[in-house]
């Protein structure tokens, strides 16, 4: 793993293939870190750059509870976490949380942009009636006094592994940080900004990206309406739409091929 400084936090990452190749940027979702494209990882480095980050707060990046964890400064943070690496203008791929802030920031950065990827994301809309329930309630008591005594590892660790998608040694390297006192207070920090309601001016703007873009979406999910998956590719003009039978919400996980496959084939698409 390296490291770059952003929002004077430290930012974890990992590198393949070629410095000089063109940079692929992943970001994944909640509460996972970079290991989730580990399957991806040496095709995409064949030929390209390939930076997976852990997003500050994730996996081996600094928490820091006195930063802000709302959606516009996540997506500016994107800009300057590119910066500090060097890069100007990438392919990029999200995941889940990834997608989500990867579809605000294709929209407002358009010329940093060149290919865009986004899997199993909440995305321009927002969860399923009971997640929609459970992430609120988080939400609303991450900003009170009750916060603390929630059991965030436990409840990731049960919702994580109920999906069969994940192995023990994984799940440990997403969650275990969360069993701490200073992770369980970072965790409750970022829910107290978070806001789970859909996001209108995304919606609004899925027809000013321009760039090749892939939805891949595996199905079925629990957390999220394959409706998701279909009105982005409906809305954004140059977008194609795979869903991936069985692959589920964490799709990178439990149908590896079938991701890789769709990565590969948004990098060969012309701009």
């Amino acid at each position: 793993m390296r490291s770059v400084r952003v929002d004077g936090a430290r930012l974890a990452y990992t590198e393949l293939g070629a410095p000089a190749a063109e940079p692929v940027v992943l970001l994944h979702g909640y509460p996972a870190n970079h290991r989730c494209w580990r399957h991806q990882l040496p095709a995409l480095a064949e030929s390209r750059r390939v930076l997976a980050l852990d997003w500050l707060g994730w996996g081996r990046s600094e928490r820091r509870t006195d930063l802000r964890f709302d959606y516009d400064t996540e997506v500016a943070r994107l800009g300057r976490a590119l910066d500090a690496l060097g890069v100007e203008a990438c392919d990029l791929v999200g995941h889940d949380y990834g997608g989500f802030l990867a579809l605000g920031f294709a929209q407002r950065n358009p010329a940093r942009v060149r290919r865009l990827a986004i899997l199993n994301s909440r995305a321009h809309r927002t969860f399923t009636p009971t997640w929609y329930a459970i992430f609120s309630a988080v939400s609303l008591l991450g900003r009170g006094p009750l916060g603390p005594l929630l059991p965030v590892a436990k409840l990731n660790r049960l919702g994580m592994a109920r999906t069969g998608a994940i192995d023990r040694e994984t799940l440990d390297d997403y969650l275990g940080w969360m069993s701490t006192k200073d992770g369980a207070r970072w965790l409750l920090h970022f829910f107290s900004h978070y806001r789970v309601s859909a996001r209108k001016d995304l919606a609004d703007a899925l027809g000013e990206i321009r760039c090749p873009t892939a939805i891949v979406w595996g199905t079925p999910d629990t957390y999220l309406s394959t409706t998701i998956a279909t009105e982005l590719a409906a809305g954004i003009p140059r977008a194609e739409l795979t869903l991936v039978e069985g692959g589920g919400h964490f799709v990178m996980e439990k149908a590896p091929e079938a991701v890789s496959r769709a990565l590969e084939h948004l990098l060969t698409r012309e701009l």
